[in-house]
């Protein structure tokens, strides 16, 4: 027996940005990067927190994979599932 669970998380990334601004205009640098405007000078990927989680049936995945990966639509059932979902393998004794 098996079953999907649909685990939802934010990853989230330290990013540091160095803005050359007129002496007294620091605040300016501070629009520059709301504005999608600076150039990244480094980032840290600080992981992964998970928000959620829920078992789904494979029609919920499929569905789902449908609504997220609109690009795959016309994809075989068999392949969205050997595309996105993960297979935990265990050892049987």
């Amino acid at each position: 027996m098996k079953e999907y669970v649909l685990v939802e998380c934010v990853k989230q990334f330290r990013t540091r940005y160095v803005i050359e601004v007129p002496e007294g205009k620091s605040e300016w640098a501070l629009d520059t990067v709301v504005c999608n405007e600076a150039d990244e000078f480094s980032q840290l990927d600080l992981g992964e927190v998970i928000v959620s989680y829920r078992v789904l049936s494979r029609e919920g995945v499929l569905e789902l994979c449908d609504t997220d990966n609109d690009y795959c639509r016309t994809w075989s059932d068999e392949k969205k599932i050997e595309e996105f979902v993960t297979t935990i393998m265990i050892a049987e004794k």
